[in-house]
């Protein structure tokens, strides 16, 4: 007997003992010696090769069967009837089968590629990929109670065929999970079709900022004057709103709500224009007699006079040590507060009065704006405009530079203009042109963020937070019932103050704060109390 005949056998003994329930031999790990395999052909290699496989053939069949047989069934059927599976197979059909299958394997592994990959859904049929004799998209398959067995070690699942699915985890409905689009949500892939990898590719969308529609707080202010030419509301850095009533100033203290009378003029003037220092410890203050007037607010002491204006000082604007006034005199007058001159440089261009004043953040450039419809720039040590920009149809009184891009500039126009005009003072060329409908009377951006807010006059008296640079309107607010005229914004950037002919101050949180800034914490908060007077 040869020697692949004898393992053959052997291992049909031990078949058959196994499948009757008793202990045998572990024969099929014999392994022959060098004599007894130093005769092996090529012929008899396949011949144990085909042995083995039948003998692997053979126990899946009695392996299937039991699975299937009910409890109390015969479990000696012989191998190789309908029942039991096919079992009966020869070498050379078996040789066959397995290169069947190294090709069916090949035209698998490129199908499954192209699903993930391309996302090609075509059937297995159209690469050449046999189905499985039982339909089945998924790996694991509840067992129906028919054909549960008994015992206590007996799985709940039967294995299927993997289908398209193989890295893919596919719900039967048996976990109580489903989705709209029949994958699941815990698909592998992140950049298929299932939710986890339409997350990982698109961005969430950011809710839209929530900003009150009504003000926190309504302050009185008797003689407010209702003139589109002054300047007289300023928020100061330590916290400190400076408001020009009449013939007097008035402080108000944001963190007590204390109000301070500063001084009072003559009889026959008025105050016109109050600008802060960068440091919140000096005001300046701009009179209708054309006089410039610099007041330590700590000591309530006027520390100097100025003149050069033969009329109104109706804007003012700080640079380091140097204030800048703009008056009716059509002149701009640059005064170094410590000198002792009252004027350094003159600066003449304007054929109209001079109504708005801004230093850039860099102090480098001086925007000035006229009731001629100008708008100037200024470089610091010169004595002409750098950048003349005549597109306003009106007075430009609302001037603002951007604290996050240098030499960005915005600018607005009057009733008969209604635009706000942004520029870059760069390269001296404009960006872009939007129609707000009204009169622009003052321009702020954000400090925390890259928005503006705008107030307007004639007709609609509106305040309007835009997002730039693509000018969509967050909010409107409306409240007061004549011309917003004035406009400051509190130094933590998050609230702005309001003025109007109506003689009312209103306090509105438009802004974000600062990310690492707690709420409601620090000197830096405005008190919301009840609606008082500010004199």
């Amino acid at each position: 007997m040869s020697t692949v005949e004898t393992w053959t056998r052997a291992r049909e003994v031990d078949g058959d003992a196994r499948a009757r329930g008793s202990a045998a031999t572990p024969l099929d790990r014999y392994v022959p010696s060098r004599r007894a395999s130093a005769g092996f052909r090529a012929r008899e290699w396949v011949m144990l090769d085909a042995a083995a496989t039948n003998d692997a053939v053979d126990r899946g069949s009695r392996d299937g069967r039991r699975r299937g047989r009910g409890v109390g069934e015969d479990e000696d059927a012989p191998v190789g009837t309908e029942e039991g599976g096919s079992g009966g197979r020869g070498a050379g059909e078996t040789t066959g089968g397995r290169g069947c299958e190294r090709e069916d394997t090949s035209a698998a592994y490129g199908a499954l590629l192209r699903s993930e990959l391309f996302g090609d859904v075509s059937p297995p049929e159209a690469y050449g990929v046999t189905p499985p004799p039982t339909p089945s998209s998924a790996r694991f398959r509840p067992r129906t109670p028919s054909s549960a067995r008994g015992s206590e070690g007996s799985s709940g699942y039967s294995y299927g065929s993997p289908g398209r699915n193989l890295f893919r985890f596919r719900d039967d409905g048996s976990y109580g999970v489903a989705t709209d689009r029949g994958e699941s949500p815990y698909a592998l892939s992140p950049v298929g079709h299932a939710p986890l990898g339409m997350t990982l590719a698109s961005p969430r969308r950011r809710a839209p900022r929530k900003i009150a529609r009504s003000p926190f707080k309504v302050l009185d202010a008797p003689a407010l004057q209702d003139d589109f030419y002054l300047n007289l509301v300023d928020w100061s850095s330590s916290n400190v709103l400076a408001v020009g009533l009449g013939t007097c100033v008035y402080l108000w203290s944001a963190c007590t709500s204390k109000v301070t009378k500063l001084c009072e003029l003559a009889p026959n003037d008025s105050v016109c224009s109050v600008a802060w220092t960068q440091r919140g410890t000096y005001l300046g203050v701009g009179t209708n007699s054309g006089e410039v007037q610099i007041w330590d607010v700590a000591k309530c002491k006027k520390t100097r006079s100025m003149l050069g204006h033969r009329s109104r000082a109706g804007t003012l604007a700080w640079n380091s040590h140097t204030l800048s006034s703009g008056s009716r005199d059509r002149a701009i007058l640059n005064r170094d507060i410590r000198s002792p001159s009252d004027y350094s440089n003159k600066l003449l261009g304007h054929k109209s009065e001079v109504c708005g004043l801004k230093w850039s953040y860099d102090d480098q450039q001086l925007a000035s704006g006229g009731n001629d419809n100008q708008l100037f720039v200024w470089n610091s040590h010169s004595s002409s405009p750098t950048l003349r920009c005549s597109e306003h149809t009106a007075a430009v009184k609302a001037i603002a530079w951007s604290p996050h891009q240098h030499g960005l500039l915005a600018s607005g126009g009057g009733t008969a203009d209604r635009c706000i005009r942004f520029w870059n003072t760069v390269t001296n060329t404009p960006l872009q042109c939007i129609d707000t409908g009204s009169q622009v009377c003052n321009l702020v951006w954000s400090k925390n963020v890259n928005e503006i807010v705008s107030t307007h006059g004639y007709s609609q008296n509106q305040i309007v937070v835009w997002r730039y640079p693509s000018m969509s309107k967050l909010t409107t607010l409306t409240g007061h019932t004549l011309r917003v005229l004035f406009l400051a914004i509190s130094p933590d950037g998050q609230t702005i103050v309001t003025g109007a002919g109506d003689e009312t101050l209103r306090f509105w949180n438009v802004f974000p704060g600062v990310k690492s800034q707690v709420s409601g914490a620090g000197d830096n908060t405005v008190c919301a109390l009840a609606r008082t007077s500010i004199r």
